[in-house]
This record gives structure tokens, sequence and C-alpha cells, in this order.
């Protein structure tokens, strides 16, 4: 189960996620997100309270980072040691912008 708060904010568009982004999930943050994409200038991903991210994840965060790159991007913010081991074994913290 994911729950998706989204607050948008002088063309930033900040995604509060809280449970597990997997592939039952994704799709619902993917549709969630898509058309806020296209007028964003800024996208953040709030990960405190994500307590898992799977490969499908991954991919739309990548599909997200590489749709912002022409604007002022795609932040991931407040990621646990769980997926940040997730994100640096599978080289993600090396493409994505985490703080």
């Amino acid at each position: 189960m994911l729950n998706i708060e989204k607050i948008t904010e002088d063309g930033v568009l900040t995604v509060l996620l809280d449970g597990k982004l997997d592939t039952g999930t994704t799709p619902e943050l993917s549709a969630a997100v898509e058309s806020d994409a296209e007028t964003a200038e800024k996208i953040i991903i709030d990960m405190e309270n994500l307590k898992y991210i799977s490969s499908a994840g991954l991919r739309l965060l990548l599909s997200l980072h590489k749709k912002m790159m022409p604007k002022e991007g795609l932040i991931i913010k407040n990621v646990n040691e769980t997926n940040m081991e997730i994100f640096e074994f599978t080289g993600f913290a090396d493409i994505l912008n985490i703080e």
C-alpha cells in the first residue's frame, strides 16, 4: 500500500510518500504525478515515510528525472538508510539528485 500526498506551490510539486513503492503501487504514483510533471518546474519526492522501493519504483524515478532535466529537476529527500542502500547498490545515487 502507498499513500501519496501532493502539494503544489510556486511551480514546485512536492510528493510525500508513505508505504511501499513496488510493482503494484508504481502505476498509482505514475498516474498521480504524470500530469503535474508537465506543468511543474521542479518535483520534490519526500521519502521520509517510504519503507521500500522496488525496481519498478526506481524506473519511475529515472523516468521523472529525465522528464524534469530541462527544467529545475527532480529532487529526492529524506531517504531512509535501507532505501539509500538500494540507491547506492543500483548506482541510482550517482544519477539522481538525493538530498
